[in-house]
Order: C-alpha cells, then structure tokens, then sequence
C-alpha cells in the first residue's frame, strides 16, 4: 500500500475503553501522523541488545514522506542493535499526541540518500553540517521503514487511537 493510503483501523488496546472506529473522533487521517512525523524535533529510537534487553535513546530525526531517517555513530549501541537486527519502534517527543512507529531500519551508504539526509537535516534544524560529517566509515545514515503506526489524540484518548498499517 502507497503511504497515502494506508491500511486504517483501531489498535486493540483491551481494558482501555477503546470506542469503536466510527465512535469519538473517530479514525484519524494518515496525514495527522504525518504531520506529526515532520513536524517532532526529537524522536525515541528503541532497539534490542543482542541479548533482547531493549535499548532507547533521543535522535533527531526527519519524516521524508516514506522513511524516517536519522545518523548516528557506525560504532553506536543503536547502530550495533539495527544492525543485527532491524526491526525497531520509533516515536515522536510528544506523549500527549503521541505517534508510535514500528518498522524496519537500515543503513545506508550510497551517495544520494547521504546527501537527502544532510539536506534534510541542514533545512529542519537550521544547521550547515558538511557531508563529511555522515561519512559512512563514522557515522550511519539510517532509514526507518513504517510497517505499522499507532497514534492517538489526547484530548479525545478512547475515541481517537487509530493504527496505519503498511504493506511489505
């Protein structure tokens, strides 16, 4: 399914109260967690240590309409655990309009995503940080692949969660 148009329903979330989909403020619109996506200055990243213990940390991040990206260091216990595996959960800083992104991360090398993601970078947190700054060898330019999104409003907690999910 294109991002666009995404798979929409309510999550199961049991003992919560959660109103049917049609009830409350009912199922929230793919581009509200887009907004958000783009809109978040920080991001929690959570991966697994090889022995499964979960690992979070604070990035800055990008919504590039398809992927989340983010860099850090090649030799970083994020990158370590993404690399060995890459399934991991995403959210944005804000726990009272919270979107929750559960995906696939990977690191990439070639020249043009490096380049987006400075790009990017340089244009959401009003820096002038060089290429040679996400230069492979030390730092990873990571990209987040939606397999699932879970958000919810808090103003209306029972009647607002909705989950997006993504085919592949």
């Amino acid at each position: 399914m294109p991002m666009d148009n995404p798979e929409i329903s309510r999550p199961y979330m049991p003992g919560y109260g959660i109103a049917g989909p049609a009830e409350g403020s009912g199922l929230l619109p793919w581009s509200w967690a887009a907004e958000r996506l783009t809109s978040a200055r920080n991001y929690w990243v959570t991966s697994v240590w090889p022995d499964g213990r979960p690992h979070s940390m604070p990035v800055w991040g990008m919504w590039d309409d398809t992927v989340l990206w983010f860099t850090c260091a090649v030799e970083s216990r994020k990158a370590r655990n993404l690399r060995a595996e890459p399934r991991c959960v995403v959210t944005t800083e804000d726990a009272s309009d919270p979107v929750i992104l559960e995906g696939t991360a990977a690191i990439v090398t070639d020249d043009k995503s490096i380049r987006r993601v400075l790009d990017l970078m340089n244009d959401k947190y009003h820096t002038d940080i060089e290429i040679s700054f996400l230069d492979p060898a030390r730092n990873a330019t990571i990209a987040v692949r939606p397999g699932k999104v879970i958000g919810m409003r808090h103003g209306d907690f029972t009647g607002s969660p909705t989950r997006w999910t993504f085919a592949g």
